[in-house]
């Protein structure tokens, strides 16, 4: 993995529009690592407190569900930032997923 794999991660995270979401797959095919969905994963957990910061709860799983909720500061979780944007959750899988899904190729 190349060294500023993370940081290229974290500026196509910035780019999520708030009240919409993706995937950790979606990021990684965008980058041209298709399957890298899980090293995504590994750049988010490492983004917490970085400048300008990262808006990782925008990024879910392949169907939606929030399973990286247990890497967010309880005073601050995932599901809480998520309802700012007017996004709904339920049991722990975003509300309307397909509407809200956010493509980043759509940027090419």
């Amino acid at each position: 993995m190349e060294p500023d794999f993370f940081e290229r991660v974290y500026e196509v995270v910035r780019l999520i529009p708030p009240g919409r979401v993706t995937t950790y797959g979606a990021i990684a095919r965008f980058l041209g690592s298709g399957r890298s969905a899980r090293a995504v994963g590994y750049a988010l957990n490492a983004c917490h407190g970085i400048q300008p910061m990262v808006p990782a709860h925008r990024v879910v799983n392949r169907i939606g569900l929030l399973s990286g909720k247990h890497h967010f500061d309880p005073h601050q979780p995932m599901v809480a930032l998520l309802a700012a944007e007017n996004i709904q959750v339920t049991e722990d899988r975003i509300c309307d997923f397909e509407r809200l899904f956010w493509n980043p190729e759509s940027l090419l």
